[in-house]
């Protein structure tokens, strides 16, 4: 699927089967960018995912707490350090690998406009089995001290707005277009039987007293 860059709508995606397609991705030279990584999908319950993240905060250097490990609270980058852990990261092949990757969180410009495709093989709908139980990243981020949900989600309810207005827009266009086509082929088929298939045009002006140069 090698392309100049591809922009992947992460909404309805599982998390990790999500980051290892993209990490197998760009070891192989593929630009990636991925969009509404708020919307990424977790599996099992919020409880569990709560108590798995706390643990995961409670991985610190006892020295000096803010050489590492950093613990991400966005979506964005919630991701890409689940794709971090899947890559050589700290090889050159890794490192170039790791920066051919950007996450957002929403759609922002100029990739409201870009084609945004999925990953089949990470969609929940496909993956998880019905009835399971699911999170939004978002909601997990949020209880941990994200503060920019309310931000995304105001954001996100203009691009769609937008997005709506210029969609009935275009459809108006391309139905008046259509009308505007047949309506021409069907005064043309008329002409077409006035004055017979044969008939040129400069015959019909001399059978009509004028003259054609």
């Amino acid at each position: 699927m090698f392309e100049k860059r591809i922009v992947i709508d992460c909404r309805g995606h599982l998390l990790g089967r999500l980051a290892s397609v993209i990490a197998k991705e760009l070891l192989n030279g593929q630009k990636i960018v991925c969009v509404r990584c708020e919307e990424i999908n977790v599996s099992g319950s919020f409880a569990r995912n709560k108590v798995k993240y706390l643990a995961f905060l409670r991985k610190r250097m006892n020295v000096n707490p803010k050489k590492g490990p950093i613990h991400f609270r966005a979506p964005s980058k919630i991701l890409w350090r689940t794709i971090r852990g899947m890559l050589p990261h700290k090889t050159p092949r890794g490192a170039h690998a790791l920066s051919r990757l950007t996450t957002y969180e929403g759609v922002p410009p100029p990739f409201d406009r870009r084609k945004r495709v999925v990953v089949p093989q990470a969609l929940r709908v496909l993956r998880l089995a019905p009835g399971r139980s699911f999170i939004l990243l978002k909601r997990l981020s949020t209880e941990f001290g994200w503060k920019h949900s309310q931000v995304i989600d105001r954001l996100e309810a203009k691009r769609k707005l937008k997005a709506k207005r210029w969609y009935l827009k275009t459809k108006a266009l391309t139905s008046l277009r259509k009308k505007t086509v047949a309506t021409t082929q069907n005064l043309l088929s008329k002409k077409r039987a006035t004055f017979g298939e044969t008939q040129s045009i400069a015959d019909v002006l001399t059978k009509n007293g004028y003259r054609a140069n």
